[in-house]
């Protein structure tokens, strides 16, 4: 198969973008996304020309960096996957697809297709972790836990920080980001000595990247590729309406 790449190429985020076009052809239905985008890198390296830059690591849909804007949908047209799962069966011969960088101003472009996303790391700074001497790894029964409990941290921890949920939308928000890492401790008694420091320390952060407010829309667990739910945004807000009046 063959398509049209209409690519964004930008050399920094203070300098002026541009889409260009790149036809692709002998492509295999079975390639993924990114190895079609280091087929037309590599014949680029060849005429000389500057390959297209894009972010990526282990190419198995966990690291979360891989992160795309393909014909307007964040990771492509399917859901519960990430660029690097996408493949290229999932378009048609001669399609012309339009492929972007996230667009938020707490992410700006480092170069092409590349973002920087260390806000996120920033906010997690501020307390997504657990500082406790949790010790050894107890036995499994020592400290009983509902399995309902058990099942939403894991669906919270699950979050790759991809920034999906920022790109999506319109406010570019991190809601549900913030909202999954706070609720993954929320739930978990490790998590309750330092509940109220931690959502009051990550919300504060976010708020000074630069995320919008929250649009109630649900397009963040639409394009999430965990499908993480909006039930972590609702828990994040409980624990910090707790923090502030305790």
């Amino acid at each position: 198969m063959r398509v049209m790449l209409k690519v964004w190429r930008q050399n920094n985020s203070k300098s002026q973008g541009v889409f260009e076009m790149y036809p692709v052809k002998n492509i295999s239905g079975d390639m993924s996304f990114f190895e079609m985008m280091d087929m037309l890198n590599d014949r680029l390296v060849l005429d000389g020309k500057t390959p297209i830059a894009f972010d990526h690591d282990c190419r198995e849909g966990i690291c979360g960096t891989c992160g795309l804007f393909i014909n307007g949908r964040t990771h492509g047209s399917l859901r519960g996957i990430t660029t690097c799962q996408l493949h290229m069966r999932s378009f048609k011969d001669g399609e012309t697809i339009v492929v972007e960088p996230w667009r938020a101003k707490a992410f700006p472009v480092i170069k092409d297709l590349i973002v920087d996303r260390s806000s996120f790391d920033r906010i997690m700074e501020a307390g997504g972790y657990v500082s406790i001497k949790t010790g050894g790894t107890p036995d499994a029964n020592a400290i009983p836990i509902p399995k309902i409990n058990v099942d939403e941290a894991m669906d919270a921890a699950s979050c790759i920080g991809c920034g999906a949920c920022v790109a999506t939308c319109k406010n570019s928000s991190a809601m549900l980001f913030v909202g999954a890492k706070v609720s993954q401790y929320a739930l978990l008694p490790q998590g309750q000595p330092e509940a109220r420091e931690r959502v009051l320390n990550m919300v504060a952060v976010m708020d000074e990247e630069g995320f919008g407010s929250c649009t109630n829309t649900g397009a963040c667990e639409v394009e999430c590729p965990k499908e993480i739910s909006l039930e972590h945004i609702a828990r994040m807000n409980r624990e910090f309406l707790k923090a502030n009046i305790s």
